[in-house]
């Protein structure tokens, strides 16, 4: 990713994070980007389904996308915490130090700062969570491998049309296994259940359930249908 499209990422899932779709207007802001610029960019993530466009509201990241924009924000996150808590860096300067490392610093030392700060789950400059840590195979919380190009991201996150192994459950009330293929057929936005195939078997995944089982996306295989469900296209 170029730190341009890491910036983009970043920042919708800002909004994502807390049930806000990202418009143009809202992204030019807090980007310091022209609205033109704006709009090329969230058609470029459009077409790679990294982004989803919901008329007259704003974007949301795609499985796909939040997946991306986990690594870059859990970076971030990381090493705020570790200039504050550390370095006694002051609040005041977290964001804009941080910004500038999150690009260059490497999975094993975004690692390494995890562990010397003690796997932290909220980020000691705005007390937004980090997201979980799922690149790993030395931390006990950690459901995948060290692997960077795998994309892993919770079934919660997922849009209809998206697929992915199954590779971690923090619950075992399913009747899905690790290694099955799972399909969305159906979903709203942020809340509600999910509604999902795989064996031939369909299931309604409610939201909760679905926040504890990690999909590994098949890349660039998404077939895109409407946001609620292939029976609404036209």
């Amino acid at each position: 990713m170029s730190e341009s499209i890491q910036e983009y990422l970043e920042a919708i899932y800002a909004f994502n994070e807390v049930k806000k779709t990202a418009s143009n207007r809202e992204l030019s802001k807090r980007l310091r980007v022209a609205p033109p610029s704006v709009t090329q960019m969230l058609q470029k993530l459009a077409r790679d389904n990294i982004i989803l466009y919901l008329p007259y509201k704003g974007v949301i990241l795609t499985g796909k996308g939040t997946a991306m924009a986990q690594k870059v924000v859990r970076k971030h996150r990381l090493i705020e915490t570790f200039l504050h808590d550390e370095l006694d860096l002051p609040k005041e300067a977290l964001h804009e130090e941080a910004c500038k490392l999150e690009h260059s610093v490497s999975e094993e030392v975004s690692s390494a700062i995890c562990r010397k700060i003690n796997n932290p789950q909220v980020c000691s400059d705005d007390g937004n969570p980090i997201p979980p840590c799922i690149n790993l195979t030395d931390c006990p919380n950690c459901p995948t491998s060290k692997d960077n190009n795998r994309l892993v991201t919770k079934l919660s996150k997922l849009t209809p049309g998206e697929k992915g192994k199954l590779i971690y459950m923090e619950s075992l009330n399913t009747n899905f296994k690790i290694n099955d293929i799972i399909t969305v057929t159906r979903a709203d936005f942020f809340d509600g259940p999910i509604e999902v195939t795989s064996n031939n078997m369909k299931e309604v995944i409610e939201r909760e359930l679905a926040e504890k089982i990690y999909i590994e996306l098949e890349q660039d295989t998404s077939t895109k249908t409407h946001p609620h469900g292939p029976h609404h296209q036209t």
